[in-house]
């Protein structure tokens, strides 16, 4: 029986390869289901003998109560974007600046999301999603229900595979069909509908979504004797993978534009959704003289397709409150389906934003997501005005606690005064533990503002007295045991973080996360930041009055003294332990504008490196730049510095400078 059982598994496998990867079924569904269900027997009436490979995992059943990280040993980075072909032929330029004519492959650039496989000896043994590119999650219990993902590949390797997990248009359509005849909440898009699936705790769910992959990545090519990325697609497919046939190699980037146009209109018709298209260089020697920036490979990119506008109503204009006090308008419209997602809300910024799009409440407005991210209003529809539409009226009022607004001359936006007022202390807790400030993972928006609520975190401090609810928050839906210990773990961590994360997390008013970072290195303690008079603050480079005035009243004011000192009894660093200034006559009190590509450092290498020399990176080119730093393929910036006669340093120069 136990032969017959693995006759089985080689079978049915053998037969889910050929179905789901090759689209080439070698057998009926009906001999399919009998010797599956053949299978199911013995493994109930044997289930010592079920193996980690047998089809039958793929239908789930394993539970977890959280997601355990997982360590990338070669980091999963994101691609940079290009928008139009003049972007194209800038990146196309910039790789034959290098001395190399390359080969492109291209490949449709799937909407969903990244995943990478781990296989010892050509087992399947951990699946993961990217997280920050370093640090992802472990997803294997859910992963292992995606039949094209091979249990076992076809040679006994150790190998890391990377790829896209999705759904197809028409599962999403089937499963919206089930979810309405049952009154469930539909799924939104193919790419939400595959993330939400992904990240189900129970494999069961996860299985019922049948999801799919196509695998385009191979990190380390070269240690297989691979040399283009051509050839690493041919391997992975050759081990059990499922690749995307669409891809094509071309020799220059007018192949490359053909390409994108060939598949922007065949877009609609695809069986899944795509979002753009992934340029690549075939040559992987070619891709290791490239090289990297801090988060991009140089030899590859995506071209975004444009974005899609709709039209829709605005219904009314709403006011929310931002942790500053700062109040935002934002339009609320007939729900719309823009690029996969529906819309019904979009930020309006400010009131001079409103007046200057000339917006009423009732217009018809054409909506687009901006980066194909974040809903935005572009134009108004006069011509489709009625006469019966309302006028835009700014509030005098706060929406939450009715405090008079207040406008700071030359400021555009409207401020509640009110230091107590709820709304800006629940966006204040966010802003504490947001990714750029203290990084607590676990504390998201919505967690936060139901803690609020509940009555467990109304302050800063009590965001590290949460260990003090443990029991509670175990008792909480959506709060298993392993969970509560993760955030609570998370919080202590946070404890250990640089000051310029926590000098950000406080949301003094004008300090960002540069400017905190400047000032951390500066004073290299709070204390000494806080102890600081206003003429030492106002001569700080970047500082000025208006910043150094904030951090005083901050500093002076009873509240947060009693803020800071309740951190001090958690022992929360307040130490600067970043690069420290070393003041150097090159670079201090200077700055600088980056322009070109740097051959030795990344953008934000190189401006870590003028920072910790006193200087200061700004974006653009003006009389107050003391110096431009010149890259290879320089840009306009290079030319207007000419202009003005301010002083031009070449990679080279800069490299002698900082010795």
């Amino acid at each position: 029986m136990k032969e017959r059982m693995n006759e089985l598994i080689d079978i049915i496998n053998e037969a889910d390869y050929n179905y789901h990867t090759l689209d080439n079924p070698t057998i009926t569904d009906q001999e399919y289901d009998m010797l599956l269900r053949e299978l199911f027997e013995i493994e109930a009436e044997h289930p010592e003998w079920v193996r980690e490979d047998s089809p039958t995992q793929h239908a789930g059943g394993k539970i977890i109560e959280g997601f355990n990280k997982v360590q990338h040993k070669i980091p999963m980075m994101s691609l940079s974007d290009v928008f139009s072909e003049e972007e194209l032929i800038d990146f196309d330029e910039r790789i034959k600046k290098e001395g190399i004519t390359p080969e492109y492959m291209c490949e449709l650039k799937i909407d969903g999301l990244s995943v990478s496989l781990l296989y010892e000896k050509g087992k399947l043994v951990r699946a993961a999603t990217r997280g920050d590119g370093t640090t992802g999650e472990d997803i294997t219990h859910n992963v292992k229900t995606i039949k094209t993902v091979p249990f076992k590949l076809k040679e006994e390797v150790d190998i890391e595979v990377r790829g896209e997990i999705f759904m197809n248009k028409a599962t999403l359509e089937k499963l919206n069909e089930e979810r309405k005849a049952k009154g469930e909440p539909l799924l939104q898009n193919c790419r939400n509908a595959a993330a939400g699936s992904i990240r189900q705790l129970d494999s069961k769910v996860a299985a019922k979504r049948k999801l799919d992959t196509f695998i385009y990545h191979l990190p380390n090519p070269l240690d297989y004797g691979i040399e283009t990325h051509a050839e690493a697609i041919e391997y992975m497919k050759k081990l059990g993978f499922k690749t995307n046939p669409n891809n094509r190699l071309v020799k220059n980037m007018n192949e490359v534009l053909e390409f994108i146009a060939e598949k922007g209109k065949a877009r609609p018709d695809l069986a899944y959704d795509i979002d753009g298209v992934v340029i690549k260089v075939n040559s992987i020697r070619q891709q290791q003289a490239l090289g990297y920036t801090a988060k991009y490979p140089k030899w590859a990119t995506a071209y975004k397709f444009p974005a899609v506008e709709v039209l829709t109503k605005l219904k009314d204009i709403i006011f929310t409150v931002g942790r500053t006090g700062q109040i935002t308008p934002n339009a609320v419209l007939d729900p719309v389906i823009v690029a996969g997602s529906t819309i019904s809300r979009a930020t309006l910024h400010n009131e001079d934003y409103v007046n200057e799009k000339d917006l009423k409440i009732g217009d018809i407005v054409s909506i687009r997501k901006a980066g194909d991210v974040i809903p935005e209003v572009v134009e108004v529809k006069k011509e489709r005005r009625t006469g019966s539409e309302k006028e835009f009226v700014m509030i005098t009022n706060c929406p939450m606690c009715d405090t008079p607004l207040v406008k700071k001359e030359g400021q555009v936006d409207y401020f509640c005064p009110n230091a107590k007022c709820p709304a800006r202390h629940i966006e204040g807790l966010i802003h504490f533990v947001s990714r750029d400030a203290m990084n607590i993972d676990g504390l998201g928006d919505r967690i936060i503002e139901d803690f609020y609520n509940f009555g467990y975190i109304k302050s800063i401090h009590d965001i590290y007295l949460l260990k003090n609810h443990e029991k509670d928050l175990k008792r909480l839906e959506g709060f298993g045991e392993k969970s509560v210990t993760n955030l609570l773990d998370a919080i202590e961590a946070s404890k250990s973080n640089s000051l310029e994360r926590l000098l950000f997390g406080l949301g003094i008013p004008h300090v960002g996360a540069k400017t905190a970072k400047i000032l951390a290195a500066k004073f290299e303690t709070l204390d000494n930041l806080f102890n600081a008079d206003l003429e030492t603050l106002t001569n700080i480079p970047d500082i000025g009055g208006i910043i150094a005035k904030s951090i005083r009243d901050y500093a002076t004011h009873e509240e947060n003294i009693q803020i800071i000192n309740d951190l001090k009894e958690e022992n929360v660093n307040m130490t600067y332990k970043g690069q420290k200034i070393e003041e150097n006559e090159n670079f201090a009190g200077k700055s600088f504008v980056l322009t070109g590509t740097l051959t030795s450092f990344s953008r934000d290498e190189a401006s870590e490196i003028i920072e910790s020399f006193g200087g200061k990176t700004v974006n653009s080119v003006s009389k107050k730049t003391s110096v431009v730093i010149v890259g290879d393929a320089p840009g306009s910036k290079f030319d207007k510095a000419k202009e003005l006669g301010i002083e031009i340093w070449s990679e080279d120069d800069f490299k002698e400078k900082i010795k």
